[in-house]
C-alpha cells in the first residue's frame, strides 16, 4: 500500500495546530483534532510551497520569546 503523505498524483491540505507547527496532510485523511486547515486542498508541491513561504519560524508558539 502506498504512502499517503508521498503520493505525488494525491491532493492535500496544509494544517496546523494551535502552537503554530504546519502539517502537509492527504485531503482522503479526516483532519486529526487539535490541527486546523490553513491552506485549501492542492498538489503536493503546492502545499509544500505554501509551508515553506508561511512558517519561517519552526519553534512552537510557546518557545517563541
Amino acid at each position: 500500500m502506498p504512502n499517503p503523505f508521498e503520493a505525488e498524483s494525491d491532493t492535500y491540505l496544509v494544517l496546523a495546530n494551535e502552537d503554530g507547527q504546519h502539517s502537509l496532510w492527504p485531503n482522503s485523511l479526516a483532519v486529526p483534532a487539535g490541527w486546523t486547515i490553513t491552506h485549501r486542498e492542492g498538489t503536493r508541491q503546492a502545499c509544500l510551497e505554501y509551508i515553506e513561504q508561511t512558517w519561517k519560524d519552526m519553534r512552537p508558539k510557546s518557545l517563541r520569546g
